[in-house]
């Protein structure tokens, strides 16, 4: 049976949503392992632990620059286990850091993951979930990125203690590139858009104007999305952008506003379970997939579904 390797460079207090869900794919394989580029706390320790992991491997180094620390724990991760498998999160730094791990260790990299099977075969989604894709490496080791609410979160009955082990790394090479400045992104009291139980998205409606989506928002505890129209705009980051290049949700309650619904937002958000749409275009594709849909113009209809649930909040 093949074994599996899982990747962080970092875990809060406990590991969040989507690190839960490649704890979750990893327990299927055999002697499934946790690196991380940091030192996890107790807290983060017992989850690994009610996963079946048994082994976490670790090393600290603040003093390297950023990724080049990453990228030399994983690899001396890899030649520890010598696993089959590597299981990485599905952001912009992942994907990156599997695609340099891949070209070290002549590996294959596939990205937006939604399951692995026992004989390491990866399933992805193409053309916006239109079809699925089956991938298999011909160079032995398959390192996935998974999109997050891919996998169903399933810790297994049981509590095993986790043999914590300092990773040995090699001196590291000169990097190319270095980083000359960064900027601590604001801390925000709004729950993460991929493991959000509700989101409320803006999209080219707003017409570069979120205060009613954050209205709303506010008063839902949901968090913010957005479509590429509106990111690509300015009106927000683009870590809020949700679609078939951005982010993937599944909340129970999902809210577009001003959103056509053209099929690459579809493929981030069509799983969700419950969908409102609200849209001045009676024709708008989102429609086709909405259980509830409102024909209104989003300036009148959010302040007022934020003021009634506000009323009955009271």
């Amino acid at each position: 049976m093949s074994s599996a390797l899982v990747f962080f460079s970092h875990v809060s207090t406990v590991p969040s949503k989507a690190q839960r869900e490649l704890l979750t794919l990893a327990s299927r394989f055999e002697n499934p392992t946790v690196a991380i580029a940091s030192v996890p706390g107790e807290e983060a320790l017992k989850v690994f632990g009610s996963y079946g992991i048994a082994t976490v491997l670790q090393a600290e180094n603040p003093q390297a620059s950023f990724g080049t620390h990453e990228l030399s724990v994983l690899d001396a991760a890899l030649q520890h286990t010598d696993a089959d498998l590597v299981l990485l999160e599905n952001d912009s730094f992942s994907r990156e850091l599997g695609a340099r791990i891949a070209v070290r260790r002549n590996a294959a990299i596939v990205t937006d993951v939604i399951d692995v099977s026992a004989d390491l075969i990866a399933t992805k989604d193409e053309l916006a979930g239109g079809y699925s894709a089956s991938v298999k490496s011909a160079t032995g080791v398959l390192i996935a990125t998974v999109k997050p609410n891919s996998i169903e979160d399933a810790p297994l009955d049981c509590q095993d203690s986790v043999e914590v082990k300092n990773l040995e790394l090699a001196a590291p090479l000169v990097p190319a590139v270095s980083i000359v400045a960064a900027d601590q992104k604001e801390a925000s009291d709004r729950p993460a858009l991929s493991e959000a139980r509700i989101v409320v998205a803006g999209g080219r409606g707003v017409d570069g104007d979120f205060s009613a989506v954050e209205d709303l928002a506010d008063a839902l505890g949901a968090a913010i999305g957005a479509s590429r129209a509106a990111t690509d705009a300015g009106w927000i980051s683009h870590d809020a952008q949700i679609g078939q290049t951005g982010v993937t949700v599944s909340p129970q309650l999902y809210i577009s506003a001003g959103i056509s619904g053209a099929i690459q937002q579809k493929a981030g958000m069509q799983t969700s379970k419950f969908i409102v749409a609200v849209n001045k275009d009676m024709d708008a594709p989102v429609f086709e997939i909405a259980d509830l849909g409102i024909v209104g113009d989003l300036a009148k209809v959010l302040p007022q579904a934020a003021a009634e649930i506000r009323r009955r909040q009271a």
